[in-house]
């Protein structure tokens, strides 16, 4: 094996960075917008080998075998419907994304944390209802005080959210790479402008 071929191999082990496929429910929607449903090529072509999804666009990108030359997949349905979770996991990740990635304090974005909205010192509870992001500055600030006694205000107040809700905030944050292909399957349900 060349050295060069098995430092680049080593130093590259995510396949999504080269021709990922979106991946469509068999209704033709992103099975999630955030983070966004892709496979590594290899998966699609074996998916579709396999017949379990249909290649519905093509990257220009081959790869061959001896016997065989095939396309790489760039868009792939699901061939059976995968029932969306109603129930939303109680993640970091997803409380981020129900604030938007926002500081529901300030309003400042990056460097997020989360917060206790009643201080678990006076009995709050980690749940949907009592926790917020917020940044370093504002965490620390409040530490374990009440909202009331700093005289600060929560931008909106917490709450579960539904799923269909943090599949919809998710469609605001793209990822930083869309290929042209999909954007008629990332959006197509989208509310158009008058």
């Amino acid at each position: 094996m060349e050295p060069e071929f098995r430092t680049s191999f080593v130093r590259e082990p995510n396949n999504l960075r080269h021709n990922p496929a979106l991946v469509l429910n068999a209704d033709y929607r992103p099975l999630s917008y955030y983070p966004l449903s892709l496979w590594p090529w290899q998966d699609a072509i074996k998916a579709a080998w396999l017949e379990r999804v249909d290649i519905v666009a093509e990257y220009d990108d081959y790869v061959s075998s001896p016997s065989t030359k095939i396309k790489i997949p760039s868009v792939v349905v699901l061939k059976d419907y995968v029932k969306p979770q109603k129930r939303v996991a109680f993640t970091r990740f997803n409380l981020f994304l129900r604030d938007e990635f926002t500081c529901q304090y300030c309003g400042s974005k990056g460097d997020l944390t989360f917060d206790h909205v009643v201080p678990r010192a006076d009995g709050g509870i980690t749940s949907w209802t009592n926790v917020v992001a917020a940044c370093s500055p504002c965490n620390l600030k409040k530490g374990s005080r009440s909202l009331k006694q700093l005289g600060m205000s929560l931008r909106k107040p917490p709450r579960q959210p539904e799923s269909e809700q943090l599949r919809n905030m998710g469609r605001k944050f793209p990822p930083n790479h869309l290929h042209e292909s999909w954007m008629d399957f990332l959006y197509w349900d989208a509310e158009l402008e008058a």
